[in-house]
């Protein structure tokens, strides 16, 4: 398996929703937070998930994504994604906090890997990538989660380091 860039994200929309929403299923409901929605769905109702996840999904798709990276599995499946936000300027990025906007930042988002898939190393891969895809361009690789979910440990023992806290996330430099 490589990872390839996607040349034209809003195209896999549908299967970019129904990987998040293995995700979302698999994590309790922790991951996509949802932290806008004021009912989350369940995480067995993957048309409730739709309904909050797709407008949201739509948006990062077409206006904050850079660029999109996928890893795919022989047969073509989406085993994990990762998306890279470099250009900040004129973007909606509300979790993102002014400190960080000054042009050396890249964001490391909608990094997920396929549960069916976890465990075999590719959650590292496509990280590994995305740090030396935003070194390689200029940019100091960052990564916005919250405190509380298992993906933040998990930056820390990749090597991120907490810079600062900043709303309800916490903000994490590699």
């Amino acid at each position: 398996m490589e990872i390839q860039r996607a040349e034209r994200p809003a195209e896999l929309k549908e299967e970019l929703l129904r990987l998040a929403f293995r995700v979302y299923k698999s994590t309790g409901g922790a991951y996509p937070a949802l932290e806008w929605a004021e009912n989350k769905p369940s995480p067995n109702d993957f048309e409730g998930f739709r309904e909050v996840y797709e407008p949201f999904l739509e948006f990062r798709l077409r206006d904050e994504f850079d660029e999109l990276y996928l890893l795919r599995t022989d047969s073509g499946r989406i085993a994990g994604t990762v998306a890279l936000v470099y250009n900040l300027r004129g973007k909606e990025v509300w979790w993102v906090p002014e400190e960080i906007t000054d042009g050396r930042a890249g964001l490391i988002e909608f990094f997920m890997v396929d549960p069916e898939f976890r465990g075999m190393g590719y959650g590292s891969r496509l990280l590994a990538f995305a740090v030396e895809r935003l070194r390689e361009i200029g940019k100091v690789p960052y990564v916005i989660t919250f405190p509380n979910l298992d993906a933040y440990a998990y930056y820390l023992e990749k090597g991120f380091r907490e810079v600062m806290r900043f709303r309800e996330f916490v903000v994490l430099r590699g």
